[in-house]
């Protein structure tokens, strides 16, 4: 079983307190990430380098619409039974996509995302695996497989925290968190290009969820930071080693994103991180699902890769 936790009301204010004393680029995605990350969510262009999906430039739905989910591309969303996750998943799901929903400990949660995604055209099934386990995410992406044959979209979205100064950390704390939210990405995304590779011409794209405090760092969030920045290491050496056999690897860097974490803060609270954002406002989960949407599916970003994107408001920059 996949292992990932809901973020605490005292973590939230611990990142709310950094941010009103003297942050200004702490605070991104450990709210994000605490809730969103799951308790752990073609005819294309001709070009060589494109994924071998259909799209349609002119869909209403959205700037590409895949074909019928019967034959739309395969994808892989680890923590994808609420927040972030979730809506990576269900954006994915109506773009006519088959969508693997990772999740903890929870089945029911998931079993909604796959019943959104199959009643906006997509096709689900919900798998439970600890992705920090080298055997669940074999059996993981065994099931994706033994379900529809292949595996086209990786999206490394799970994650936890477990918040507290450095000096007072314990060396589980530490661990549990460099092995859900660096490891798990890594056995992820090799098992991944193990399958991608099969399919010739071999072709895919890897989207990682990093956060912005993998570039600024966070007190309190040591463990989350050196993972999240990690993570970002991992993706640009993906990339290098894959861009010459047409699998892309980026990763999202999400910023401030809008959760019931952040309901809870006050408007005390709320107006002075909403000062440390130029956009002035909290980022929407949606925000995020339609970037990995763009990498994941469109034919403009099969030249993309090795980058982290910030979806921050302006946050860090």
């Amino acid at each position: 079983m996949a292992f990932s936790v809901r973020a605490t009301s005292s973590s939230a204010h611990h990142i709310a307190r950094n941010v009103v004393s003297k942050t200004r680029s702490s605070c991104s995605s450990s709210l994000a990430s605490k809730r969103s990350q799951g308790m752990q969510g073609k005819k294309m262009s001709p070009s060589s380098s494109s994924i071998p999906f259909h799209f349609s430039s002119s869909g209403r739905k959205s700037a590409m619409t895949v074909q019928a989910a019967a034959d739309g591309p395969v994808c892989v969303v680890t923590g994808a039974s609420r927040g972030i996750g979730a809506a990576i998943a269900t954006q994915l799901g109506a773009q006519g996509c088959r969508v693997v929903v990772n999740y903890a400990a929870s089945s029911g949660p998931a079993e909604e995302v796959c019943k959104t995604i199959k009643a906006s055209g997509g096709d689900a099934i919900a798998v439970q695996a600890n992705v920090a386990k080298q055997e669940e995410v074999d059996a993981l992406f065994k099931a994706a497989v033994d379900a529809f044959g292949e595996v086209n979209v990786l999206v490394n979205n799970a994650g936890i925290t477990r918040d507290t100064l450095m000096m007072r950390m314990k060396l589980a704390q530490w661990q549990e968190v460099i092995d859900l939210n660096l490891t798990g990405v890594f056995l992820c995304t090799q098992a991944a290009c193990k399958i991608m590779g099969k399919k010739k011409p071999v072709k895919g794209r890897i989207i990682n969820i990093t956060s912005v405090v993998g570039v600024t760092g966070n007190a309190g969030q040591a463990n989350y930071s050196a993972a999240k920045a990690g993570v970002i290491g991992l993706t640009k050496t993906v990339a290098r080693e894959y861009a010459g056999r047409n699998i892309q690897c980026n990763a999202i860097a999400p910023g401030f994103i809008a959760s019931d974490m952040t309901a809870e803060l006050g408007p005390e609270i709320e107006a002075k991180i909403l000062t440390t954002i130029p956009a002035g406002k909290y980022g929407q989960p949606e925000d995020i699902a339609g970037m990995v949407r763009f990498l994941a599916l469109d034919p403009a970003a099969a030249y993309i890769t090795g980058q982290t994107i910030h979806v921050d408001g302006g946050m860090v920059m």
